[in-house]
């Protein structure tokens, strides 16, 4: 089995063309609270989308798993409904998987998992310093089907330049260990198509491999629909992307020994790139 593929999108064109690609989950992203506030001036997708949009895409998909990310755990307010609402409306439409972002406490993810009850995969997003602190705690909770790491938010807590500088430093792979004694699958950051972005994905793909990891979300660069109006064009750059990192991917399982070579190829890179910002 090679990596699960995870792409960001509310329209069912996209979405189609996506699964038809190779795409193995549709990310229908929910989360706004609190999320304009910490990452205010940053170039990053910002979503809101909604139950709707869940309903409209899982109509355009067969095979792709619908995953939602939802809004950290929550009460009621005047203008949006509570979590307990948001999570039961979410499976409703058709979520597979939901996605918990931004938790700093255990209780916050075991509301998430009894509030989910089985009816869901459950996936909490580890992107605070203070998840990182309770990971142990963390693991334990039964109910929790995968776990990710959002380099992002991750990187913005620990005060960090470049957000892969959490691979290089012993973060990733001290939570991946850890993730793996757990047996609890899981995966972290995003990925542009090969030979692109400030660390080109090749790089970042192999060092899921070293690491255990079993997911990857395509970054917005991965397929900027923003920015392509064609659906031509997005179908053959989703051909043409997803092909690539495949045959990628059959070289990290036959040539597992260059691993340690990269490892340091990425250090020397993200010490380059931080130097530069």
């Amino acid at each position: 089995m090679g990596l699960k593929l995870m792409y960001i999108t509310n329209r069912p064109d996209v979405a189609k063309i996506a699964e038809n690609a190779g795409v193995d989950r549709i990310f229908i992203d929910m989360e706004y609270i609190g999320k304009s506030e910490r990452q205010g001036g940053m170039d990053t997708v910002q979503s809101h989308h909604t139950v709707e949009d869940i309903k409209r895409v899982k109509k355009a998909v067969h095979t792709s798993e619908i995953m939602v990310r939802v809004n950290p755990i929550h009460d009621a307010t005047a203008d949006y409904f509570s979590s307990k609402e948001e999570i039961d409306a979410v499976i409703k439409a058709g979520a597979d998987v939901l996605m918990l972002p931004y938790f700093k406490a255990v209780d916050e993810v075991n509301e998430f998992v009894e509030l989910v009850n089985g009816r869901a995969k459950t996936l909490p997003l580890v992107e605070t310093p203070e998840a990182v602190g309770i990971i142990d705690e963390i693991l334990k909770i039964k109910g929790i089907d995968e776990i990710f790491v959002g380099l992002n938010d991750l990187s913005l807590g620990y005060g960090k330049k470049f957000m892969f500088e959490l691979l290089t430093d012993g973060t990733v792979e001290k939570l991946c260990l850890k993730f793996k004694l757990a047996g609890v699958p899981y995966g972290f950051g995003g990925i542009a198509a090969l030979g692109k972005g400030m660390l080109p994905a090749e790089y970042i793909i192999r060092e899921h491999y070293r690491l255990g990891s079993t997911c990857v979300i395509l970054s917005r660069s991965f397929c900027n629909v923003s920015k392509i109006n064609d659906l031509d064009e997005i179908n053959t750059t989703f051909l043409d992307g997803i092909r690539g990192i495949r045959n990628l991917e059959q070289e990290c399982k036959k040539y597992s020994d260059y691993f340690k070579e990269n490892e340091q190829i990425v250090a020397e890179k993200v010490q380059m790139i931080r130097g530069n910002m």
